[in-house]
């Protein structure tokens, strides 16, 4: 059984009631949406984690990728990273390990957290790959589904997988015109072993097997971009929608069959075009929940794209976006460290909040009215408590060494509010 044929026989199972709760939204809306693919909850059968729901008027979610690389292999770091990322506010953490030991840091990491955990299995096929002496574009197709049902059966939650890239899109986009060509992981290995090969994508030719086994543990598909556009010059252009159109039909199959699916979106994207891609996304995927990495707004800000993609992800997340893929500060330019992965995820849950409120939810709004009152009465440690980030604003406040608490440094005993207390 997955979540997605309990709903659609009729029955609220006891994640979507725990949801329900959390979102403060009755069991039998769950219930409807998730039938209807507009919500997942990402939950193996084989692992105990605190269900989140993602989609359709839920609160906007955050994940946080980490994992070792083959130059940096620290299972403690990645581990304190999780925990880190867990501890302010990230809903679910991704995998994306490729050192030595990937097995190894997956079964730590799914221990250290009971949040949902997702991978892209064709790392692990890639490894295994590489541990033959063999290159990526030699990849046997039965490691990559090898990887997916190991996986599987050790309770990974979700799973990244490029089913969308086929050999008639990767033969028109060795003739396009971009800028950046592919630029994300898994979506090179597949590209690149398509030419290689001469032959389908095994994901996408063997796609009815993947459901089975997806069903069989209810995983649900997160079905990766792996045309996602690495700078603005490339932003919505052909191979983009294309790989989009593509997705939508796998998404409708998917649904038939009562496997829980997203679909994830771009990338590097203009504000103009933020909104569009989300209206787009939603009308060719049948409503799925749409998982973005940002977007990131413009390419010339290194080491401050948490910030670019925060601004991308509300304007993303206010339009149609379920899921916010955190960037880091070390985005393009290295593994993030501990205080990195802080950062990214108070950026995405700033861009989550923001657009929460233009939504009109009503329990971002009312963080906001507590935030407001607290302020208004002085109640310092409300403010922190009620904050994305409570140690910064203490530390910043304990900075001034004030006598007094009706003030701060910045304004002292010209403080507007403390003036217009009870007269206005």
């Amino acid at each position: 059984m997955t979540q997605k044929s309990e709903a659609r026989k009729g029955n609220i199972t006891k994640e979507m009631e725990l949801v329900s709760k959390y979102e403060n939204i009755s069991p039998e809306k769950i219930r409807d949406r998730i039938a209807s693919g507009k919500i997942v909850i990402p939950k193996n059968i084989n692992r105990d984690t605190i269900p989140c729901g993602i989609g359709e008027g839920l609160t906007t979610k955050i994940n946080a990728n980490i994992g070792s690389s083959s130059k940096i292999d620290d299972l403690d770091l990645e581990i304190n990273k999780a925990k880190l990322a867990v501890e302010y506010g990230a809903d679910a953490i991704m995998d994306l390990s490729t050192g030595s030991e990937v097995n190894k840091f997956r079964k730590n990491i799914r221990e250290a957290v009971d949040v949902a955990i997702g991978t892209v299995p064709i790392y692990e096929a890639g490894v295994m790959t590489l541990n033959k002496n063999k290159e990526i574009i030699d990849m046997d197709e039965d490691d990559i589904f090898k990887a997916i049902e190991l996986q599987a059966k050790e309770g990974i939650d979700f799973m990244t997988l490029h089913c969308g890239i086929t050999k008639d899109l990767v033969d028109k986009l060795q003739k396009a015109n971009r800028k950046m060509g592919i630029v994300s992981r898994g979506g090179t290995f597949l590209a690149s072993w398509i030419l290689h090969n001469e032959r389908e994508n095994p994901l996408y030719e063997n796609y009815d097997y993947l459901l089975e086994l997806a069903f069989e543990y209810d995983i649900t598909l997160s079905l990766g971009d792996g045309l996602r556009p690495g700078c603005l010059e490339d932003a919505t252009d052909i191979a983009q929608i294309q790989e989009l159109v593509t997705l939508g039909t796998l998404v409708k199959t998917a649904q038939d069959k009562d496997i829980q699916t997203m679909v994830e979106g771009p990338g590097h994207v203009p504000l103009n075009q933020i909104a569009s891609n989300m209206q787009i996304q939603k009308t060719i995927c049948y409503g799925a929940p749409f998982y973005v990495l940002g977007p990131i707004v413009t390419d010339i800000a290194p080491g401050y794209d948490h910030i670019t993609s925060a601004i991308g992800g509300a304007i993303a997340a206010s339009s149609g976006a379920d899921f916010l893929c955190y960037v880091t500060p070390a985005e393009h330019l290295s593994l993030p460290s501990l205080e990195d992965v802080k950062e990214g995820v108070i950026a995405s849950k700033i861009a989550a909040q923001a657009a929460d409120v233009a939504l009109g939810l009503d329990s971002a709004w009312d963080k906001e009215k507590q935030m407001a009152d607290a302020r208004k009465n002085f109640r310092w440690d409300e403010q922190f408590d009620i904050a994305l980030d409570k140690s910064k604003p203490r530390k910043y406040r304990d900075s001034c060494d004030l006598d007094d608490d009706e003030m701060c440094s910045m304004c002292g005993e010209y403080c507007a509010v403390k003036i217009a207390q009870n007269k206005f």
